[in-house]
């Protein structure tokens, strides 16, 4: 079982950048792959990041430049920089786990936390 915790969304002007953390419970934390992804009002959700225990990462075609996700296996949490934010960017991120980048690129991960919303301003 993993518990996700997101945090670090908030309200940032068109232009500026925000960091979210995704904290996860559980000793197999390193293991697991991981991904970043957003729903917007009215939208469904779509994947954002992924990144493998190894480190290797990967992006939806339309986050690459601007997006970047990262972990820390020894505070069991991952990252995602967020730079250059538009008020497209506007969105309820969620972190998620799972053992498979193919379930966690196709939005069918085992274990998801309950979002962080981040606000863009124009």
């Amino acid at each position: 079982q993993v518990q996700l915790v997101e945090s670090g969304g908030g309200l940032v002007q068109a232009g500026g950048s925000l960091r979210l953390s995704c904290k996860a419970s559980g000793r197999t934390f390193s293991t697991y792959v991981m991904g970043w992804f957003r729903q917007a009002p009215g939208k469904e959700r779509e994947f954002v990041a992924a990144i493998l225990s190894g480190g290797s990462t990967n992006y939806a075609d339309s986050m690459k430049g601007r997006f970047t996700i990262s972990r820390d296996n020894a505070k069991n949490t991952i990252y995602l920089q967020m730079n250059s934010l538009k008020p497209e960017d506007t969105a309820a991120y969620y972190c998620a786990a799972d053992a498979l980048l193919s379930r966690v690129s196709s939005l069918r991960a085992d274990y998801w936390g309950q979002g962080t919303q981040v606000t863009v301003s124009s």
